[in-house]
């Protein structure tokens, strides 16, 4: 499997972005208020996810940039609590939210110098990554969220590279051996825990 570039992780985060917010643009209030594709979440929780997700990764841009450290969430608790806030806001609350932290996480992240990108900082999962890793961490919310918002986006519209990655990234990270036999966007849709068509397989649990 050939390495993926900086260059390939910034145009997931672009192709994933496009998908989620041109998706929660056309939504009404009605329809950011039905249910997602994950499990007790509605469409405005999600958008209210991938909203924080981005103002949090701009904490850690921050610290890439000024050394200071400042975490993604300030505790677990209060990630959950502001998704929860967030999913009573009107969706047009919502969207402007969505659309403010997006561009603000764009512009921090062209922002970044060459050092600045090795710098070390740590995710909220407590992994000590450099920076170069907050593209990835992204592209991996936008896409996956992307499908997860039930509007008609599928694994099968995210990238075979993209789809690769993600795969091997959920392989190593839930500890599997072995191959599985079946389209790519399908093992991809199974491995991160949504709906799929492949049988006989054992059923792995939720990620991200």
């Amino acid at each position: 499997m050939t390495a993926r570039t900086h260059g390939d992780v910034l145009k997931w985060v672009e192709h994933g972005t496009g998908l989620f917010v041109t998706q929660v643009a056309v939504l009404g209030e009605q329809e950011m208020s039905q249910a997602s594709i994950l499990p007790g979440w509605t469409r405005k929780h999600l958008v209210a996810h991938v909203a924080a997700n981005a103002d949090a990764l701009g904490n850690l841009v921050y610290w890439a940039r000024t050394g200071e450290r400042t975490p993604m969430y300030s505790s677990a608790d209060q990630r959950v609590a502001d998704i929860e806030s967030g999913a009573k806001l009107r969706h047009t609350e919502l969207v402007a939210w969505l659309n403010m932290s997006v561009h603000k996480l764009g512009v921090a992240l062209d922002a970044l110098t060459g050092e600045q990108w090795r710098t070390e900082v740590v995710t909220a999962q407590g992994r000590t990554v450099p920076a170069t890793e907050i593209p990835w961490l992204r592209a991996r919310e936008v896409c996956v969220h992307a499908v997860d918002l039930g509007t008609g986006t599928t694994f099968a519209d995210l990238p075979d590279d993209f789809l690769a990655r993600l795969i091997a990234d959920i392989r190593d990270k839930r500890g599997l051996d072995g191959s599985l036999d079946g389209p790519l966007p399908e093992v991809a849709a199974y491995l991160a825990g949504r709906p799929h068509s492949l049988a006989e397989v054992p059923d792995l649990g939720p990620w991200l």
